[in-house]
């Protein structure tokens, strides 16, 4: 059975990027609702302020998972717990520690500093972990979107993290290009779930690469703006309606790389 379909609702995108882009929580839970009508499993999104900034503040995260929960959405909901909302370690440590609501999973970059204890405080408190690991760097860039570091340093740390609960923890590859040597380089990693992500040009690749590996995959406006024929997308429920036909496309024959199969 394929992993469900991950869509990101908004990302660290403001409102300059386009009016699809869904930022206040009305427009959040509206475009929830019809990206998980249109066949997504989970739903990730960046709570914001009124103005318009990331926040970890259970005053916003709260509010904002009552919304989707009390809208009937019915499928787990995705929080980022990174520099973009609280650059500061033991700010966003605090931030968590403090959610009066919690979401079902939060995604920990390991490329940003206090990872570790970050996943752990979120394990201990019932959350379940995406550690996020970029591989390969963007163009022109050292650096993540988020702030953090690319290339293999994030990978090292989540192998050397002593995870108490691997059972709750999935790792959450963000490629640079869909390369299969790199996923097939993943089968001697820990028997978790892997996610396969990409963002901008590497979306759609990356998104194929996930459904010949049979990993998760991830799309929504917050990784990529148009569809697969070049298109501008005009919500995140038209690329999850053209993720689905993607994934739903024959696979490559037996004897393929699989980073799903453990």
């Amino acid at each position: 059975m394929r992993p469900p379909l991950q869509v990101s609702l908004n990302g660290s995108r403001g409102a300059a990027e386009g009016a699809a882009v869904p930022m206040s929580p009305g427009d959040l839970v509206e475009a929830a609702l019809a990206a998980v009508a249109a066949g997504a499993g989970e739903v990730l999104v960046h709570p914001r302020t009124p103005c318009g900034r990331e926040s970890l503040s259970p005053r916003v995260v709260g509010p904002l998972l009552e919304a989707l929960r009390g809208a009937g959405m019915g499928v787990p909901v995705v929080v980022p717990a990174g520099v973009g909302a609280e650059p500061d370690p033991a700010g966003r440590l605090e931030r968590v520690r403090s959610w009066g609501v919690l979401p079902d999973r939060a995604a920990v970059h390991f490329g940003e500093p206090g990872a570790e204890e970050l996943a752990g405080a979120l394990l201990n408190r019932g959350v379940a972990v995406d550690a996020v690991v970029p591989l390969g760097s963007g163009v022109g860039s050292p650096q993540t979107a988020g702030g953090g570091t690319a290339g293999v340093e994030p990978l090292v740390r989540f192998l050397a993290w002593p995870a108490p609960d691997h059972g709750r923890v999935r790792l959450v590859v963000e490629p640079a290009a869909a390369d299969p040597a790199l996923v097939a380089g993943l089968r001697w990693l820990p028997p978790v779930p892997v996610l396969l992500c990409g963002r901008e040009a590497a979306a759609w690749p990356v998104l194929r690469l996930a459904a010949r590996c049979g990993a998760g995959a991830r799309i929504g406006l917050g990784d990529v703006r148009h569809l697969p024929d070049g298109r501008p997308a005009r919500s995140n429920a038209e690329l999850v309606a053209a993720a689905v036909a993607e994934l739903a496309a024959p696979a490559v024959p037996a004897g393929a790389a699989t980073a799903g199969s453990r």
